[in-house]
């Protein structure tokens, strides 16, 4: 890895840290790059504005989730409505690490950022996008008529589960939420049954 890399990759984990412990608005550019050991002008060399930079980080977010999570998923589950379950799994599991103690960092960043054209709100929408789309293939895998219908209602859990962290710093939310989800999957199942 070049020095360039190492300094980009530096400034994002310490951008990562800073947003999500501190807060975006709370953390300004002169914290990033001291805690970094590096000067403003090499933070603008690699990210041209505070609003990249947390753009970068909430991409960097997603891009781990997506290459993650659905592994960990299949490694803890063998049937479709398991693997569904599966997600309230991790998430109390991610949760409990310390990883998630403030919750999600992409609603979080859509709260914080201001303006609906701001490049973080866009990286925090397409994630939120691609977790309910997800949740929604899981759901097709296991045989759901409307799939997309129960992505969509998994996903709420997901993020009352994470607003709840995030207000009462409640570490069991994502296992009231596993519960809820269990009973939202088991009244598909039996609704499509009778339908079918």
């Amino acid at each position: 890895m070049s020095s360039s890399e190492v300094t980009h990759a530096r400034l994002l984990d310490t951008a990562t840290e800073l947003f999500y412990t501190e807060g975006i608005a709370a953390t300004g550019v002169d914290k990033v790059v001291a805690r970094a050991g590096v000067s403003k002008p090499t933070l603008y060399a690699h990210f041209g504005s505070k609003d990249e930079l947390v753009a970068a980080v909430l991409e960097r977010r997603h891009g781990e989730r997506v290459a993650t999570l659905d592994a960990w998923v299949r490694a803890h589950a063998d049937s479709p409505r398991e693997r569904l379950l599966a997600v309230f799994d991790w998430l109390a599991t991610w949760h409990a690490s310390g990883g998630g103690e403030r919750g999600c960092a992409f609603v979080n960043a859509a709260a914080e950022v201001a303006g609906p054209g701001h490049p973080a709100r866009e990286v925090a929408r397409r994630h939120k996008r691609w977790m309910r789309e997800y949740l929604a293939g899981l759901a097709a895998e296991a045989g759901f008529s409307e799939p997309k219908r129960l992505g969509s209602d998994l996903m709420l859990l997901v993020d009352g589960a994470n607003a709840r962290v995030t207000v009462d710093g409640d570490l069991a939310a994502a296992t009231d939420a596993r519960r809820l989800a269990a009973m939202i999957i088991d009244g598909y199942r039996q609704q499509q049954q009778q339908q079918g």
